[in-house]
């Protein structure tokens, strides 16, 4: 099973995700389930990689393991509009495959 954890602060922006674990679709390298939670997850990170005042810092070193944190460099309302739209994202994506794939995937928000 994969788990993502994704980290919002209290008014919805994004503060880091983590994914843990093979969905344990079909064996890995095939495994669809995997393949939409990783892209999900990059294409997040790629956005969140060219978003204005924002550091990322990532961690996939071991596969079956994604993390990533932001940290704002400066504040602005389209900084903060992008975090949001990022962790809706984020949920919206995982929790569709999760009601699809439940024996597969499992979606925790947090709040910090």
């Amino acid at each position: 099973m994969t788990t993502i954890t994704l980290s919002c602060g209290k008014n919805g922006v994004l503060k880091n995700c983590k994914a843990n674990g093979h969905a344990g679709f079909s064996k890995k390298g095939t495994d669809i389930v995997c393949a939409a939670v990783t892209v999900l997850l990059r294409t997040a990170m790629e956005v969140l990689s060219h978003t204005e005042n924002v550091s990322l810092i990532a961690d996939a070193s071991a596969r079956g393991n994604l993390a990533f944190s932001v940290e704002v460099n400066g504040e602005s309302l389209e900084t903060e509009a992008r975090l949001k739209c990022t962790a809706d994202f984020i949920r919206d994506g995982i929790k569709r495959i999760s009601t699809e794939y439940p024996e597969n995937v499992s979606f925790q928000e947090t709040v910090q």
